[in-house]
């Protein structure tokens, strides 16, 4: 039979128990091939920090260090006075509102 190509690395591999209801943690491990998967309270997926308790501080904290950072790259562009105002606010479109916004529509 042909493996469909999806492979699960034992080493790299742990697990995230969202209480986004605030309710405890029921007991119990997560096992792969007898092994203990472990579990942690936060991980970083699709450039979001996802926390066990729903906290978004850090998530949200970062998306604005990154808009900065957008902003501080293309001030060259943004902030000279002989680029045009349509080149402008094409670099503005392209590269720093994407960087803020990311994630936030839902």
């Amino acid at each position: 039979m042909k493996s469909s190509g999806f492979r699960l690395s034992r080493s790299k591999t742990d697990y995230l128990h969202c209480c986004f209801s605030g309710r405890e943690n029921v007991g119990g491990v997560v096992t792969l091939d007898g092994r203990s998967i472990p579990k942690v309270d936060k991980f970083k997926y699709l450039c979001s920090i996802i926390k066990q308790n729903g906290d978004i501080n850090k998530d949200i904290n970062q998306r604005i260090k990154v808009g900065w950072q957008k902003w501080k790259y293309s001030s060259g562009v943004l902030c000279n006075k002989r680029v045009p105002l349509r080149l402008k606010g094409g670099v503005y479109r392209m590269a720093v509102r994407p960087a803020v916004l990311y994630g936030s529509e839902g």
